[in-house]
């Protein structure tokens, strides 16, 4: 059953979802309703020209920064200082990437024009967030997630240098575990993710693991690296 949103902010519950993930649709996307969504194990995914549809994939992928895995190339692509990292200095324009970035399999991208606006409030809140590597001045890579509490919720990356996006993202997981952060959530299986040690869960084990997470402190607010984070070997 896919249930129809109104302007209520509220959701069914995430166990209720369709085999294909797909739970509702229909709503909005004000900063409320997207945080309600993340909490309860929700996230919007869709087309232009497509109603506001809301998923909650079984199992998830999900990843501990404990346990996360870097390949002995990327290594030596991070001690030679190939990209530097940042964090949070350009928001907008790593989502507008991303969602140039082809995908295999997908035409057209669910980051859209209502969905950048959305995502900027929750940047401008300390809420959603992007990692970056540059090359002197040139963005070559990145991702943007969401965090609440303890979780980062990843949506999306995009590289134009070989191993740009891995650099950024296996930074970023780096700073999130030296933070307290326990749970990567990446949303659906990619192979790529796979290397990094992400693992597929049951829905019901990673609500239950949600709901922990998200009584965290976590880290509102504008991020920076910590020069502990730039200079440690992986």
């Amino acid at each position: 059953m896919i249930f129809r949103l109104d302007r209520r902010l509220i959701f069914p519950p995430a166990e209720l979802a369709e085999p294909s993930g797909l739970l509702a649709v229909g709503g909005d996307l004000r900063t409320e309703r997207l945080i309600l969504a993340y909490q309860s194990g929700i996230f919007p995914w869709y087309s232009e020209g497509q109603p506001l549809l809301w998923h909650s994939p079984d199992p998830r992928t999900v990843l501990l920064p404990p346990d996360l895995h870097v390949g002995r190339s990327l290594q030596k692509t991070l001690r030679r200082g190939t990209f530097t990292i940042r964090l949070d200095t350009s928001f907008a324009e790593v989502m507008i990437a991303c969602g140039e970035t082809p995908r295999p399999g997908q035409d057209g991208t669910w980051i859209t024009r209502a969905m950048l606006r959305a995502y900027a409030k929750l940047h401008e809140l300390g809420v959603a967030h992007s990692a970056e590597a540059w090359q002197g001045d040139a963005l070559v890579g990145g991702l943007y997630g969401v965090a609440l509490g303890g979780v980062f919720f990843g949506e999306s990356m995009f590289a134009r240098v070989d191993d740009a996006s891995k650099a950024a993202f296996v930074t970023l997981v780096q700073q999130l575990h030296r933070w307290g952060f326990d749970l990567v959530d990446c949303q659906v299986h990619t192979h790529h993710l796979e290397r990094f040690g992400a693992v597929a869960w049951p829905r019901a084990r990673y609500l239950e693991a949600l709901e922990h997470s998200l009584t965290l402190p976590g880290r509102p607010g504008r991020w920076t690296l910590d020069e502990a984070a730039v200079d440690a070997p992986p």
